[in-house]
């Protein structure tokens, strides 16, 4: 593990699944990070001692199913609003009455719905590469299903239990280097060439991924990590998230539409498709995200933001912490 990681504090507090991992670094005010698959606590190692130099308390969470924290057995322990309560029971047990949430990726989501259901908890909301679309339109597996055509779209893949993980567990780390390098802007697929988003029929994701190179801001080192993570607790945990998603849907019908109104940032890559596919999220930012203070796309900038970019990242997080309320 990297130098600037040694310093941190490690501990497992009480939520409504069990225990949850967090990693904490700095006194001040609270900002929880959150992050997004296949990842840990440890996407955020640059962010935290940026955090805790700027003044706040930097706390990581491995999230329910992953690293450290509590894997339920059931499929339908992965809700977004028992998340929200693991995120809410960790402020909390860490002595706080609110904090400044911040996630990436499936973290986004997470962060963005704990604003929206416990407003009383988290007074402002970072968002990276993900961005925010209030729930709305039909099921979510209705909308995947007809994506892709002759192919099957990532999310639709992920669907039924055991599927992804025979992919995946028997060579971890290589698959996680394949899926990190497919999203990394110096080493994705080039224009033109077959998505990794998708997975031809009979076939598997890791098919498109690239095999014969890691992007710049993953170290074997880095890799080691995460692979040593999954290779411990398997896959199970963290697919999970994506298989509740019909059920997110039916839980926060009485939201639906809602905009979120704390004071937010959005950061997003000009490469992640995810920022390209929900250019129309982004554009209804002046509805749907009411209290923005802070939008930015970074040139050339893949999925993996925080880490790709690591020092610009700190540079808009600590100016927009700074911007708000105490």
């Amino acid at each position: 593990m990297s130098q600037q990681v040694t310093a941190l504090t490690h501990r497992l507090v009480s939520s409504p699944a069990g225990r949850i991992h967090l990693v904490e670094q700095g006194t001040g005010p609270l900002v929880l990070l959150v992050h997004g698959f296949p990842e840990s606590w440890y996407s955020w190692r640059h962010q935290l001692p940026a955090l805790a130099a700027a003044g706040y308390r930097a706390v990581a969470i491995d999230v329910r199913g992953y690293g450290r924290s509590s894997k339920p057995g059931n499929t339908g322990a992965y809700r977004m609003l028992d998340l929200v309560e693991d995120n809410a029971a960790a402020v909390h047990a860490l002595g706080e009455q609110s904090a400044v949430i911040v996630g990436h990726d499936w973290g986004a989501a997470i962060a963005a719905n704990s604003a929206l259901v416990r407003p009383d908890v988290f007074r402002a909301m970072g968002l990276l590469s993900v961005p925010y679309a209030p729930r709305g339109g039909p099921r979510p597996s209705e909308v995947f299903a007809r994506m892709g055509g002759d192919e099957e779209f990532y999310v639709s893949y992920f669907q039924e239990p055991g599927r992804a993980e025979a992919e995946i567990e028997p060579d971890v780390r290589g698959w996680l280097a394949g899926f990190f390098a497919a999203l990394s802007a110096d080493t994705m697929p080039a224009p033109g060439a077959p998505a990794p988003h998708f997975v031809s029929r009979g076939g598997t994701l890791r098919d498109r991924f690239p095999t014969d190179r890691l992007p710049a801001w993953l170290s074997e080192n880095d890799l080691a990590v995460y692979a040593g993570e999954f290779e411990r607790t398997g896959m199970s945990g963290a697919l999970n998230r994506y298989r509740n998603m019909d059920q997110d849907w039916e839980d926060l019908a009485g939201v639906d539409g809602a905009p979120i109104t704390q004071p937010s940032l959005f950061i997003g890559g000009s490469l992640d498709a995810a920022t390209t596919w929900m250019a129309d999220a982004i554009d209804a930012y002046p509805t749907t995200l009411p209290g923005l203070v802070s939008s930015h796309i970074l040139d050339g900038c893949g999925h993996w933001i925080q880490q790709e970019r690591p020092a610009e990242v700190n540079r808009l997080l600590t100016d927009w912490l700074a911007s708000l309320p105490c």
